[in-house]
């Protein structure tokens, strides 16, 4: 019974170490919205009527956050939140290797110019 138990906490312990560790980033992108939103104000994790969350919320802008190769899908739900909640989309692209993320970004500039979509990078560096 010790043994299953030892067993048992061992790998709930290594599911809680996996889980919490971030997934080929460096930092969690909840890290990153931490950073910026102590740096620009606003509210985070903002839930719509509807149950989606906004990453980042200020007096003028409606803000997602995403890793660089999850480009199309920052636009997206940036755009969402913007219109329901009546506000200029924004969008925190976070950058962690600058020439290979750099056609991600080029593609958020072609749509941003066109939707007045609002484009902040962040990269590691800017972490510590």
């Amino acid at each position: 019974m010790k043994i299953l138990t030892a067993l048992l906490i061992s790998i709930v312990f290594s599911l809680y170490v996996f889980v919490q560790t971030p997934k080929n980033h460096k930092y969690f992108e909840k890290d990153y919205q931490r950073v910026w939103y102590n740096a620009n104000c606003g509210s985070m994790e903002v839930i719509l009527p509807d149950k989606a969350r906004v990453d980042c919320v200020t007096k003028t802008h409606a803000i997602e956050f995403d890793f660089a190769p999850k480009w199309a899908e920052s636009i997206r739900q940036a755009l969402y939140y913007a219109r329901v909640l009546h506000k200029t989309p924004g969008i925190v692209l976070i950058i962690e290797n600058a020439e290979k993320d750099q056609k991600y970004v080029n593609r958020v500039k072609a749509v941003a110019e066109i939707y007045g979509i609002t484009l902040w990078t962040m990269t590691p560096n800017e972490m510590k």
